[in-house]
């Protein structure tokens, strides 16, 4: 495993150019850990920390698979994706996410990744996403959202595509404000 930021050539990954695997994530234990697991699985793996060396890497190795965080400390993630779309049409990508909404995850496949997994995924989950057959259906998730929780995704979706403004969020979603205000008050419900 190669960790670091600066100076990436062919040679970066070490192994088997169809098993390299780029991991970008600004949390070092999470990104050492995912890095181990996944290297034990036959991924050859470089990790990184910041958009800047993602997209480098990208452009510089083309790696097969990627493991991207999408809120990095010098950016987004999203650009990443693209980077190596760019460089490699079959690269297959899965995005991360502490802040897991469905805005976000429509954003990171539209960009190029082929799934959405929430943190903390285990090495498990991400491996059986980036080995999925390309069309395949993914099994069906063990706990799925609640209807509460889906109706808080679409409320926060409509509002950060309000620029966050409650008044026009409360407008389009044909809701009193002060009701909007309570909703966006509390936390996601459990599913």
């Amino acid at each position: 495993m190669m960790e670091g930021n600066t100076g990436f050539s062919k040679s970066s990954f070490t192994g088997d150019e169809a098993r390299s695997l780029l991991i970008v994530d600004d949390d070092p234990p999470l990104r050492n850990r995912l890095a181990q697991a996944l290297e034990k699985r036959g991924f050859d793996v470089v990790a990184v920390e910041s958009v800047a060396a993602g997209v480098e890497l990208a452009h510089e190795c083309a790696p097969a698979f990627a493991v991207v965080d999408l809120r990095l400390s010098d950016g987004n993630g999203l650009d990443v994706v693209s980077a190596i779309r760019d460089a490699r049409r079959d690269a297959r990508i899965v995005m991360l996410t502490g802040y897991g909404n469905i805005a976000t995850a429509v954003a990171a496949v539209k960009a190029g990744a082929v799934d959405y997994l929430p943190k903390p995924a285990d090495a498990d989950m991400i491996e059986a996403a980036l080995l999925a057959r390309s069309g395949a259906l993914p099994p069906p998730p063990e706990n799925p959202m609640s209807a509460d929780r889906v109706r808080w995704e679409h409320i926060q979706r409509v509002f950060e595509q309000c620029a966050r403004n409650v008044s026009e969020t409360a407008r389009r979603l044909k809701m009193h404000r002060r009701t909007l205000q309570r909703i966006l008050g509390k936390h996601a419900p459990y599913n």
